[in-house]
């Protein structure tokens, strides 16, 4: 079951509230607050975009710039020892912080990561050869130990590549 849905740039979630009996929502995304609710799955689609569509009309009405979802800023809580270890990693780049926080964010959220399976979380380094046998490292808190040689038949994955 999907419970999200988009209309006019604007995103919604959609719950059950058991102790009404009600299907709610509100739009994601903004400071002001814009919900609807209705009592069946027939309507939710059409009770978002009324409300949508009426808080663009409100805004207009009273002269004020409707507000855009995800304006780009948000603040991260992290350790300090991540965060010592993202401002090196980023001086040593020659990169922003804010830069290397999007570029960590992009590759998470990207079409290409497999989430708990990608080898570089596994701390598996794959060479770019990959026909019959593959070199690889195994990686540990930054600490490359070794290399060997197996064959690449003998590696299963549990993903579909992509050629």
């Amino acid at each position: 079951m999907n419970n999200f849905l988009e209309y006019k740039g604007y995103h919604t979630k959609i719950q059950y509230d058991a102790d009404d009996s009600v299907l709610r929502g509100k739009i994601e995304g903004i400071n002001d607050l814009v919900d609807f609710e209705c009592s069946d799955m027939k309507s939710v689609e059409k009770e978002f975009h009324a409300a949508v569509d009426d808080y663009l009309d409100f805004c207009k009405e009273v002269g004020k710039e409707p507000e855009k979802e995800y304006k780009g800023t948000f603040n991260v809580r992290i350790s300090p020892e991540l965060h010592k270890k993202l401002a090196i990693i980023s001086l040593k780049n020659g990169d922003s912080l804010n830069a290397s926080v999007e570029k960590a964010i992009k590759d998470y959220v990207s079409d290409d990561y497999i989430s708990g399976k990608d080898l570089r979380n596994a701390g598996i380094i794959l060479s770019d050869s990959l026909k019959t046998e593959s070199t690889y490292s195994y990686v540990e808190n930054n600490k490359q130990y070794g290399e060997n040689v197996i064959p690449f038949n003998k590696i299963k994955f549990d993903f579909r590549e992509e050629m």
